[in-house]
């Protein structure tokens, strides 16, 4: 049954909000995206008033949830300060406000910490990150959680990614997620790991033109919303950078630990370090760097050539004090069997790459086993 946005605007006119009348009379709706079943919009109010929309935003999702044909539905809150509005004090530049990562003193505001839940029957949660694009962040993650897989555990990969999923071309997963019947979302199994992505709801075309509660909102989502069943560890394949994506995952759930991911050049290690020290600064343990594309081996004369330079991320390691979790080559195969939707772990399990990624996996778990999260 086809959904129409006349559909979701009839179900939302139902709706009461505090200004006494219907949601769709409010002014407050950004425009609605129905696409195969699945409905988002947002709902935009001034910053003052969003606590008091927080119980219309959750009716109006149970609202289009229940519209026959919606397979799935993210409703956000976006609260904006109106100009003139008195502004929070001015931070310096790259440091978070104190209440992002340590509590609030006695009586005063409740720190964002505060909200951290476990997810049920998740033993931890760890976050794959890099502070840029383009270092290869997708491809280790997923054959970090092979990895895992092999040395045993029951491993989960959420592809967090909002601005560009990566995990279903990785995974070659082409269907849609089923809900239970309590309306959570079923993570797909492919190759032995429960997966999640906002790409498994959107067209792999789309633009994701979402501001950041809306990122916020889709993140919580997919943490909360989905039935991941039991599971040791699940990696979350993060968004590069230090932005909403981190920090709404870090507020939401007692991260066990963080891998940073970095090519060797400079640059991307300076981008690198930023990712380290945001997540040092939420208390976040990092359980080691990952140098990808470390270096090139020619397969026709066995020349290695050290493309983006080389032990940048090593050194990297040893001047913060983290653990190095390995070097892993720029090499042909893991392109080729990444854009086929066949990780090397799980397509070449008895080669020198996954030997490499499983080294990796196994002081991940060692890193985890001695803070007792796993």
């Amino acid at each position: 049954m086809s959904v129409t946005q006349q559909q979701i605007r009839d179900c939302l006119a139902k709706v009461t909000t505090p200004r006494g009348v219907a949601l769709t009379q409010a002014d407050v709706l950004s425009d609605i995206t129905v696409t195969d079943g699945k409905v988002y919009f947002s709902i935009n109010v001034d910053a003052a008033e969003a606590r008091s929309w927080e119980s219309v935003r959750a009716a109006a999702e149970a609202a289009v949830r229940a519209v026959p044909g919606v397979g799935s539905a993210l409703v956000a809150l976006t609260a904006e300060r109106k100009p003139g509005a008195a502004a929070a004090q001015p931070q310096r530049p790259g440091v978070a406000p104190a209440s992002a990562h340590r509590p609030a003193p006695a009586g005063g505001a409740q720190s964002p910490m505060s909200k951290q839940a476990e997810i049920p029957g998740v033993r931890a949660v760890i976050a794959v990150a890099s502070g840029k694009g383009g270092v290869g962040k997708s491809t280790t993650a997923i054959n970090l959680a092979l990895g895992l897989r092999d040395l045993g555990l029951r491993v989960g990969l959420l592809d967090a990614d909002i601005y560009g999923p990566s995990v279903p071309r990785l995974t070659g997963i082409q269907e849609k997620p089923q809900l239970d019947d309590s309306r959570r979302m079923i993570p797909i199994k492919r190759f032995g790991l429960s997966v999640m992505s906002i790409g498994f709801l959107v067209d792999e075309d789309a633009p994701m033109i979402w501001r950041g509660p809306m990122v916020m909102s889709a993140i919580t989502q997919m943490l909360r919303d989905v039935d991941w069943g039991q599971l040791d560890v699940l990696v979350v394949d993060m968004p590069p950078g230090t932005g909403d994506a981190q920090l709404t995952l870090a507020q939401n759930v007692p991260l066990k630990g963080a891998v940073i991911v970095s090519t060797p050049q400079d640059l991307a290690l300076i981008d690198a370090r930023r990712g380290l020290a945001m997540f040092t600064k939420v208390e976040v343990p990092v359980l080691g760097i990952i140098e990808n594309m470390s270096y090139f081996l020619c397969p026709h004369c066995g020349t290695r050539s050290d493309i983006f330079g080389h032990g940048g991320a090593r050194h990297e390691a040893e001047r913060l004090g983290v653990p190095f979790l390995g070097e892993v080559p720029l090499h042909m195969d893991i392109r080729a069997s990444a854009d086929a939707g066949r990780p090397t772990v799980d397509s070449e399990p008895n080669g020198p790459h996954a030997a490499i990624y499983r080294a990796i996996a196994g002081q991940v778990r060692d890193g985890l086993k001695a803070r007792a999260a796993i």
